[in-house]
């Protein structure tokens, strides 16, 4: 999943916060309420979407400020540093 969640092999419920999470990830202007209509169609709750939204957004900030700051992370998969 880690190297392309598009392809993760998942259910629908999963593929559905997938989604999201990539599309909030990827294009944060590009986010619609029909959105996080599609969320709460697979049965998400309006706190379940909050808490997916907050974390995204967490996740993305500190990826960001890593980023920034030129902070190596360490590699917690077999695949060999570059």
């Amino acid at each position: 999943m880690a190297l392309n969640p598009a392809t993760a092999p998942v259910g629908h419920v999963d593929r559905a916060m997938i989604d999201y999470a990539v599309k909030l990830t990827r294009t944060p202007g590009g986010m619609e309420r029909g959105d996080v209509e599609t969320l709460r169609r697979v049965g998400f709750s309006d706190r379940a979407i909050l808490d997916i939204n907050g974390v995204t957004a967490y996740f993305n900030f500190v990826n960001r400020i890593a980023d920034g700051l030129g902070v190596e992370l360490e590699r917690f998969w077999d695949e060999p540093a570059p």
